[in-house]
């Protein structure tokens, strides 16, 4: 398998955008919907239903890169992750890519564009602890 190795930053970019943009507004919804409300705007989520959002991002984000290849920003973009030897990422590499995303989009996806543009590979931190690439995905 011919891996080429680019940084489709913009795509990347798209691609986190609507991934996080989806997470926001159904974790909105939900500490809405089973929050505890305190007036103004403001509500409270605590215990187990706090849970609930992060269980939504492990099978929105890493789930979906499971079962379909890629999450929906990506597939939308046109992109997937692959190991480094091309075959499809394991749970855990798909975990630990996600796991660092904070790390990677924070500052507007500074340190993540930097890491990016800065790797041999064209990885970001998570990609690099995951030992995985992002690539064009052919279908």
């Amino acid at each position: 398998m011919d891996i080429i190795l680019k940084p489709y930053l913009t795509r990347r970019i798209i691609a986190g955008f609507i991934d996080y943009s989806c997470m926001f507004f159904i974790s909105v919804i939900l500490i809405v919907t089973l929050g505890t409300h305190k007036g103004g705007g403001n509500y409270e989520l605590t215990g187990f239903p706090a849970l609930i959002i992060n269980l939504f991002w492990l099978l929105f984000i890493v789930g979906m890169e499971q079962i379909t290849g890629a999450t929906l920003g990506n597939g939308i973009t046109g992109l997937k992750p692959t190991t480094l030897s091309g075959s499809k990422p394991s749970f855990i590499q798909s975990f630990k890519r996600h796991l660092l995303d904070p790390i990677d989009m924070f500052f507007f996806g500074l340190v993540g564009i930097i890491t990016i543009k800065n790797s041999e590979k064209s990885q970001r931190l998570g990609d690099s602890w995951a030992k995985t690439i992002v690539i064009r995905d052919k279908k």
